[in-house]
């Protein structure tokens, strides 16, 4: 496994990490003794950094993550959660309720402090919140040593140009936007170079888009994206590769991005997603996919406020 620091921090993070969310059966109903499995199989694999909020599962992902850490060395492992999401339309990012997050958080995850903690999809709240309750929080626990780190996540890139030239944080979480169908991340990075702000890249497979399973009717993605990226899958498959085994090759090589979430419940499937990331990439195969997928170039969907969204595509 391969390690890259993480901003600022100067964290060494594994390229390749494991997003809990599968662990509080958001995607399926999972097993906990599997999942637990599944944890202690990522850090033998070489994975260090493993992210999780209790938005997943109701707190459930959390819980069980939790049991599982209790039988590792706090010192072997890198551990984020979030705050200030807590279910599909439930948000909370006044600095009382990040404050009082961050101690269930640690309750459930049965440790003293968090290597990192992010406010959870901010885009859905005015940016007055964030920059005058919810920051200070993260500021307050630093201070505290609840936490050792800082940043926010969401999905519109527009997000962070807005919001992070206002506030000093440490590193920033961003999902579905530097993967085969969509690199618009490459477009931020920049910004973070220059501020020298982490970066943690989640969801390779753009939430199951790049997968040989049918995209889930809940998936935000247009029917144009949605076929495109299934015809891709379909081409993979067809010269004997699983999509998902390119599209996490892709995204962990790239030096620019520190590290890339993946989230199982699987314990064979987190060694086999950590092995692809020591194989050599398919070029030609690699050439022919971004070729299919290149009328959807950097499509992606709206989420949150208009004010962030204005360059989105639905």
């Amino acid at each position: 496994m391969k390690y890259r620091k993480l901003g600022r921090t100067g964290l060494d993070v594994s390229v390749l990490s494991l997003g809990a969310s599968s662990l509080g059966s958001v995607f399926r109903q999972t097993d906990d003794n599997e999942s637990i499995y599944t944890v202690h199989a990522a850090i033998d694999a070489g994975i260090n950094y493993i992210d999780v909020s209790p938005y997943y599962g109701h707190t459930k992902a959390e819980s069980v993550l939790g049991r599982a850490l209790q039988q590792i060395p706090r010192d072997t492992f890198l551990l984020s959660s979030k705050a200030g999401r807590y279910g599909e339309n439930c948000f909370d990012f006044t600095a009382e309720r990040i404050l009082t997050s961050v101690e269930e958080s640690l309750e459930r995850l049965h440790t003293n402090y968090l290597d990192v903690l992010f406010l959870h999809d901010i885009e859905f709240v005015p940016a007055q919140i964030i920059l005058t309750e919810a920051v200070p929080a993260l500021y307050k626990l630093k201070n505290q040593g609840k936490i050792r780190y800082c940043g926010i996540s969401g999905l519109p890139l527009k997000l962070f140009n807005t919001i992070l030239p206002q506030i000093e944080v440490d590193t920033i979480l961003s999902y579905c936007h530097y993967s085969l169908n969509d690199t618009s991340l490459l477009e931020l990075l920049p910004l973070l170079t220059h501020r020298n702000i982490g970066l943690v890249n989640a969801s390779p497979l753009s939430m199951g888009l790049l997968s040989n399973r049918e995209t889930p009717d809940w998936h935000p993605a247009s029917k144009e994206l949605k076929a495109t990226c299934a015809k891709a899958a379909e081409y993979c498959a067809s010269h004997g590769v699983d999509i998902a085994k390119l599209a996490i090759q892709f995204s962990t090589e790239n030096e620019n991005i520190p590290t890339t979430l993946v989230s199982t419940a699987n314990p064979d499937n987190i060694v086999r997603n950590a092995v692809w990331t020591e194989e050599p990439l398919d070029r030609s195969l690699l050439k022919e996919v971004l070729e299919i997928l290149k009328p959807v170039h950097n499509l992606s969907w709206k989420s949150g406020l208009d004010e962030y969204n204005e360059t989105a595509q639905d």
